[in-house]
């Protein structure tokens, strides 16, 4: 089976517009999470939400930008870090042996508000003709090989917030099962919005700390009461170990594996057992050939949701036995919040970071240990400990779940 690499990285998250600023601050233990600036949300339960400061996209031209919704320019953001990071002058690749599969929960959610507004107000005439092409959740992915002129496999994932993984997670099928060199991979999302909010608001799914945003999401914590909104994307470059060592490049991580299951359970609620998240892990190691006592951090999928929080601690309970107390777990979503379909992007990147690095993030806000959730959480501090294997885990409504498994390159 063909070894498959990440040689580059890239990011924009609410702590910051590239990977090495979004490193730093999360390592630090900074928080991305404020009070909703790019709207009027004195009228919503939940007022804060972790959104994307001062960003900018230089290198597309104005006029293409109007075309394009903020998820697709989050997404080529990232992908242009992680091909320069990469080393990859993509130009000289064989464009037929380079894919992209970026994922996307939600999509354009911000243009259907402003065209359907201007719909009601104007009339149908006055509707955008890029209206459709602007808010579908492949269009990130489109763009992307549009502006690099890639010509491989080029799709999106929507499963939800396990968007972003499932792309990685399909990235290593095409590359270990047909001629793929390349695939850009990963996750983008940025519905912090009106509808949206709205959206989670009427759910309960939001936490309405608002007078302490930067203590509202505290995952695992007792005194958790819902995520926050979070919105940016990170992108992977995959190369298969071959093509990759051919040319000199620097690795980060061997991408060793994935398990994928269902909870087939309710549409948003997670399976209380554990058995989705369990499965997910078990089957991750199953095809990464890891086995168990060789996990060394587990980057948790840790919404501060009541619910998710106990049920993904049951998974890896279920999953390691005893040795789950061993294993350090940590949420960066106690920093960047909920980044939707951008997470498992995300969040693949910082354990990526993690191995090279050798530091984990913490999981900040940890004040009061609930007796259900009672791992080692990485409280409020990150630590200093060699990863050679790590998990990243991300699960969605409607059941989906999926785990990632990254390696010490040797």
């Amino acid at each position: 089976m063909k070894k498959i690499v990440v040689t580059g990285l890239g990011c924009v998250t609410p702590v910051g517009n590239d990977l090495r600023t979004t490193w730093e601050n999360l390592i630090n233990g900074v928080s991305g999470i404020d009070t909703i600036k790019s709207f009027e949300v004195s009228e919503f339960d939940t007022k804060i939400g972790a959104e994307v400061k001062n960003f900018e996209i230089d290198f597309i031209h104005p006029r293409e930008k109007r075309k394009m919704d903020k998820f697709v320019q989050f997404a080529l953001k990232a992908t242009d870090e992680a091909i320069k990071d990469s080393g990859l002058e993509i130009e000289k690749e064989d464009n037929e042996k380079v894919g992209v599969i970026i994922g996307a929960g939600i999509g354009g959610l911000r243009i259907i508000e402003k065209q359907h507004e201007i719909l009601l107000k104007s009339g149908p005439k006055r509707v955008s003709p890029f209206l459709i092409p602007m808010l579908i959740p492949d269009m990130a992915a489109g763009q992307v090989a549009i502006y690099y002129g890639l010509k491989g496999v080029n799709f999106a994932t929507v499963s939800a917030c396990a968007s972003g993984a499932h792309a990685l997670g399909s990235a290593i099928c095409f590359m270990r099962e047909s001629n793929y060199d390349i695939i850009i991979a990963g996750g983008t999302e940025s519905c912090i919005t009106p509808l949206g909010l709205a959206g989670f608001c009427s759910m309960k799914a939001l936490s309405t700390r608002n007078d302490q945003p930067q203590k509202a999401s505290r995952p695992f914590d007792k005194e958790r009461d819902g995520f926050i909104m979070g919105e940016g994307a990170g992108i992977v470059v995959l190369e298969t170990e071959e093509h990759a060592k051919k040319r000199g490049a620097k690795i980060y991580a061997e991408f060793a594996g994935y398990g994928m299951s269902c909870d087939a359970y309710h549409m948003t609620a997670p399976d209380p057992s554990g058995e989705g998240a369990y499965l997910a892990m078990k089957h991750a190691l199953i095809n990464s050939k890891v086995p168990l006592e060789e996990v060394d951090y587990i980057n948790a999928h840790g919404t501060s949701t009541k619910l998710n929080d106990k049920s993904e601690t049951v998974g890896i309970k279920k999953t390691f036995g005893e040795r789950a107390y061993e294993i350090p777990v940590s949420s960066i979503k106690s920093m960047v919040g909920h980044l939707l379909g951008a997470a498992g992007g995300v969040e693949f990147v910082i354990t990526c970071m993690t191995i090279k690095e050798n530091i984990i993030p913490p999981t900040i806000n940890y004040e009061y240990p609930d007796p259900e959730c009672d791992l080692n959480y990485v409280p409020n501090e990150a630590i200093e400990k060699e990863v050679k294997v790590a998990l990243s885990n991300s699960f969605g409504f409607g059941g989906h779940n999926i785990t990632l498994v990254a390696k010490k390159y040797e």
